[in-house]
Parts: structure tokens; sequence; C-alpha cells
């Protein structure tokens, strides 16, 4: 049996807007202090951000356990980094992306066990123009989608949320021209969306990469390069498993840095959030963060 890890304090975040943030935490937050952890949950006032409330309070904690979906995991990762303060996560979102990647149970006791018997990991940051990221940054459709996807629509529909939104923003979707500068070497592509990933799971169930892990130290881009929106479609069941990277129309390839430009400025979607515009200019940041995760599956193996 596991002893319980050395920490003893830990700030709780829980964003109430999150799918399940207005439900119970109570039976997590035993389990912390059942195994020698002492909680103290603090909220940002109107004029804080996540970020800004964990470098004041830093001093005065161990640890940092985040309620939330990947768009709360977002907000608090530059504080994470500039903090070195360890993370443990309780998946309350609608898709919980992250979590996922890296085998965090959704069961918030047995998440919560997790942080209080489990040893944290490195795991690696996307970074695209300052702006960091846990699991995908894209370009085009998702983006779109994005701005679409209202927190009520999250909170009221779950996955089904994103099917429909996604159902209405395909039919009107068109391709863009964008120049990419990677390794040396410069490519012109006509495409309706590019993706740059840095762990396996995002949107609400597709996958970047079938192979991809949180903390192999690069990015996997792809771009669907296809004539019409109805060819997703039949490309759906690949994006889900993340094989996609096998048809002709999908350009796909692993990097440690991708600039990416367009004509005039594009969203960029970070964790479901848009946060930059095009030019975007992407980099890995590897062993950014310390987060508790299962050890006897490792880090999305």
């Amino acid at each position: 049996m596991r002893k319980p890890n050395t920490l003893k304090r830990a700030l709780l975040l829980v964003n109430p807007k999150a799918r399940r943030g207005t439900g119970s935490i109570a039976s997590a937050v035993d389990v912390l202090r059942t195994n020698g952890i002492d909680v103290t949950e603090l909220k940002a006032s109107p004029h804080e951000t996540m970020a800004d409330l964990i470098r004041h309070h830093a001093g005065e904690f161990d640890l940092v356990v985040v309620g939330g979906g990947d768009g709360t995991l977002n907000a608090a990762a530059p504080a994470l980094v500039d903090t070195r303060l360890s993370l443990g996560v309780l998946p309350l979102g609608t898709a919980n992306d992250f979590a996922r990647t890296v085998g965090i149970p959704f069961n918030l006791v047995k998440a919560a066990e997790l942080i209080a018997t489990g040893t944290p990991s490195p795991i690696d940051l996307g970074e695209v123009n300052g702006h960091l990221f846990f699991n995908v940054a894209s370009i085009g459709f998702s983006a779109q989608l994005a701005a679409d996807l209202t927190e009520q629509a999250k909170k009221r529909w779950g996955k089904l949320g994103y099917a429909i939104a996604a159902a209405r923003i395909l039919a009107r979707s068109r391709v863009f021209t964008a120049q990419l500068d990677h390794d040396g070497t410069t490519e012109r592509i006509r495409t309706m969306q590019v993706s740059v990933g840095n762990g396996r799971h995002y949107g609400g169930g597709m996958t970047v990469e079938e192979n991809a892990t949180a903390d192999d130290g690069m990015l996997d881009f792809y771009s669907l390069e296809v004539d019409h929106w109805w060819r997703l479609l039949a490309l759906l069941p690949a994006l889900r498993k993340g094989t996609h990277g096998r048809w002709d129309d999908v350009r796909a390839f692993r990097t440690t840095e991708v600039t990416i430009r367009t004509s005039r400025p594009r969203p960029v979607n970070t964790d479901g959030e848009l946060s930059t515009w095009t030019p975007a200019k992407f980099r890995i940041r590897p062993r950014a963060i310390q987060v508790f995760t299962p050890k006897q599956t490792g880090v999305a193996r």
C-alpha cells in the first residue's frame, strides 16, 4: 500500500461555471483531509484571475487542486509554471480531455485518492504566442466551434453540445490558405483546420494522434486539407482514433516548433478558449509542470 505524500497544504480552486462545478465535492475534499492534506478553498475576486490568485498565495501552499475542465486548467497554467506548485485535478468539466489523456479518473473520490497518495509527474505544455495549452491549439473549424459553443450549451448538453454546434458550423466552413514554417522548411497549404497538439485528446473525444502523450517532448501537427466539408464526415472515425494522419488529404508531422501565417488574422483556440490570433508561433515547453497522474499506467501510455 502506498504511503500518503508529504504535501500538507493544498489550495483548492473550483470553477462554478464548469459543467459539474455547482455539484458537491465534499467527498473528494474529505479524502484529501483524511490523508493529512490541509485544504483551503479560495475564490478569485471579480478583478483577479485564477493565475493571480495562485501567485499571490503561492508561499502558503504546497500544491494546487483545480476543480474544473480544460479551460479552467488552462487559466491556472501560467501560475503553475511560475510557482512550480504541483497540480491535482478534480475533473468537473464537459470533456475533461486532459484528465483523459493522462488517466486521471473522472470519479471525484478516485481523483482525490490519486492526489492524496500519488507522486506528481512532469508534464509538457504547448505554447502559442505566449499562451500555454494542455491539449490542442487550433485554427479554423475548431476555433469557430469554440466561439459558438457557449457555457450554457456545455452545461445543458454536455458532449452533445459539441455535436450540435459542430453540425451548425460545418455546413458553413470554408478552406483558407496558410503558410507553415517548421524544421527549416516553408509550406503553403489550403486547409479547413490546422491543429497543434501537446496531449492526446481534445474537443470532447477527438484524438490529435494515436500515439501522442503529454510528456513526449513533441508537438503533433495536422492539417485537414479537404475540398468539401462533407469529407470531414468520412474522416470523423479516424479523427476520433487519431489515425487521420494516414489519409491523403491530411498533412501530419511531429515537431517542437511551428509558425502559422494567414493572409488575414484568424483566431487561435487553446483548450477550448480563443486566446490569440495568427500569425501564431507554437513551441513545446517540456516538463513545464508537475501533475498527479496514475503511476500504474504512466502518463498517457
